[in-house]
């Protein structure tokens, strides 16, 4: 009989669906960044759940249905904010702070390090195609702002540089377990502007910001 590993939960009609479905989305967050994808089994992921395969197939049937899950959650909140920002009052260098500091936030703050499975081979997966049509047009969020601050360099050129410095939080929280993100996260941004075009972010600029996102600086 095989021991669980997780916390012993009830399953079928007595559980709730939600929180199995949490469950496993959970367990799977940290055999994936801590076993990595490939090496880890989807009757792995039942047992640090607590819960029985078959339920786990119940709210995912397969194991890329998992992944395909867990990184929605690393893009469709900073998507909801890029899609808040054309309507908001404020410039472009303003929104491209608010939007980078929000998004690395959410890559950095997160309990499990997902950015990290970003160059997984999966990625490229027809099951995976929304997750990569939700990146690309969260990196066309940024281009449309950083289309709008002038400077020699090509458009494309800056936003490759200033989404890569944002996803590149996955690789600092990795060799950094300890680093602090919100520190990060202002550094980042500030770094994202610079990388457009934007050489003197200031105070102001980042209040401004923080104020599109209804966080106290």
């Amino acid at each position: 009989m095989t021991s669980r590993v997780g916390r012993p939960r009830a399953s079928g009609a007595m559980a709730s669906s939600q929180d199995a479905k949490r469950a496993v989305m959970e367990a799977a967050a940290e055999l994936f960044t801590a076993t990595g994808y490939a090496a880890t089994t989807t009757r792995s992921i039942a047992e640090r759940a607590g819960l029985r395969q078959a339920t786990l197939y119940y709210h995912f049937p397969a194991k890329e249905d998992i992944l395909c899950a867990l990184l929605a959650e690393t893009v469709r909140p900073s998507l909801q904010v890029a899609r808040t920002l054309p309507g908001a009052e404020g410039d472009a260098a303003t929104k491209l702070w608010a939007l980078a500091y929000s998004d690395i936030q959410l890559l950095g703050a997160a309990r499990y390090n997902l950015g990290a499975l970003y160059l997984l081979p999966e990625v490229a997966s027809p099951g995976l195609a929304t997750f990569r049509q939700e990146r690309a047009e969260l990196k066309d969020a940024y281009r449309g702002l950083i289309d709008q601050i002038p400077d020699e360099a090509p458009t494309a050129t800056r936003t490759d540089l200033a989404f890569g410095l944002v996803e590149s939080i996955a690789v600092v929280r990795r060799d950094e377990p300890d680093l602090d993100i919100d520190a990060h996260a202002h550094h980042g941004a500030d770094g994202v502007l610079r990388l457009a075009g934007f050489h003197s972010p200031n105070s102001q600029l980042r209040s401004a910001a923080m104020a599109l996102l209804e966080v106290p600086l």
